[in-house]
């Protein structure tokens, strides 16, 4: 079984990044980690968790930034170390320790946040490479968008980003491999940071799946296509992480917090429906998007609809003005599918595309496979052929992020 490259990780940031990486003059208001006691979390709309100080509640670590608070770090994104065990020369994973209630850095397992602690789990877990998403800056950088003071925000993106190339992943030995923030709030300041990345190697940029969600323009309004055209010259993919437009799907405002887990994968369908009829595929030809942590089972009838809609309702609604062929010819080999549980996509490879899929571990997050991946997906993969099992694994990985290696 080939080893893994896992498309979809997640970083703890350490505590030090911002206060570190970022210029001095701009440390005080910068991204900085307290650690006092929690109370319990309550769910806000839009996959969003806050929580008060309570002096009887757990310790816990969380990020200020600007003076407010951002974020409690929560032992469900960050596997506790009292969760793992060793029997017999094996990890034991008890992953019904990751809760809902803070925690701080000294009980986590050090590989969320150490990078050397996190290539030993990762040379555990029959993988070789890992695209990290932020913690703190949120799946692409909304933190910082969200800021008031724009120039600060600059700063922390590119703080981030010099930590990511420079300590996260350059001594991992090509085991880490970068994901960078842009400026959402400007496009020209994006498309620079982009420009400034791709040169040193960086092929993956956190986007949102809809940008509008955030009060951003839409793909279809001209506005993001500077940023689209350098993705497109310099072979970066567009890497869109469940959760990225701050919304999480529910059928009801009073629904069990399951239902939204359930639904998660719908801002990807949204999102996929978006682009095949955006005409932004056919303007730039070489860009890759990616649905993280979206599954695969529902991208056949999406593709198979959206076909259906361009050519039966064509004569109000125009499509094929801008859609020349059908939507689903442009998905084909330039958009990919991340997963890590989906025998319903795996059962239909022929309609998602075996060149389309790449599996993802989503270490430290509670779903994760880790430190079992490797007989995990031995049993996945049960009855495929070993070049399909190589592109699932690895290769279409290789392909999206333009990796030197095979």
């Amino acid at each position: 079984m080939p080893k893994i490259i896992s498309v979809d990780d997640h970083v703890v940031e350490p505590s030090h990044v911002w206060q570190t990486w970022l210029p001095a003059k701009y440390r005080e208001k910068g991204p900085r980690v307290e650690r006092k006691r929690w109370g319990d979390f309550v769910h806000l709309p839009g996959a969003r968790y806050e929580m008060t100080e309570d002096p009887d509640g757990l310790w816990g670590d969380a990020w200020y930034y600007e003076d407010r608070l951002i974020y409690v770090h929560k032992r469900f994104v960050a596997i506790p170390q009292e969760s793992t065990t060793e029997e017999d020369g094996k990890i034991v994973f008890d992953r019904t320790k990751m809760v809902m209630s803070a925690i701080t850095y000294d009980e986590m397992r050090p590989g969320c946040y150490d990078r050397d602690a996190r290539v030993k789990d990762l040379e555990l877990n029959w993988t070789d490479g890992s695209l990290p998403f932020p913690t703190f800056p949120r799946f692409c950088g909304q933190t910082f968008y969200e800021g008031n003071d724009k120039e600060l925000g600059l700063a922390s993106v590119k703080a981030y980003n010099d930590w990511m190339v420079e300590e996260w992943c350059a001594p991992s030995g090509g085991v880490n491999i970068p994901l960078c923030l842009i400026p959402l709030w400007d496009v020209d300041l994006a498309v620079e940071e982009t420009v400034r990345n791709a040169e040193r190697g960086v092929h993956a940029i956190c986007f949102s799946e809809l940008p509008t969600r955030l009060g951003l323009p839409s793909i279809h309004t001209g506005h993001w296509d500077p940023l689209f055209q350098v993705c497109n010259d310099y072979g970066v993919a567009l890497a869109m992480h469940i959760g990225s437009s701050s919304t999480n799907p529910s059928a009801s405002p009073d629904a069990p917090e399951g239902v939204g887990g359930t639904l998660a994968f719908n801002n990807s369908m949204a999102s996929l429906a978006d682009w095949l009829f955006s005409g932004r595929l056919i303007k730039f030809p070489k860009l890759k998007l990616a649905y993280s942590e979206g599954q695969i089972g529902w991208i056949p009838y999406v593709l198979e609809r959206a076909d259906t809609v361009w050519d039966v309702h064509d004569s109000w609604q125009h499509s094929k003005e801008l859609i020349p062929e059908p939507p689903s010819t442009y998905y084909y080999g330039r958009i990919f599918g991340c997963f890590t549980a989906d025998h319903h996509g795996l059962a239909s490879l022929g309609e998602v595309g075996v060149d389309n899929i790449c599996f993802e571990t989503d270490y430290p997050h509670t779903d994760t496979t880790w430190p079992h991946s490797e007989a995990y997906v031995e049993k996945l993969l049960a009855g495929f052929d070993d070049d399909v099992a190589y592109k699932i694994l690895r290769g279409n990985a290789i392909k999206m992020l333009e990796l030197d290696r095979s």
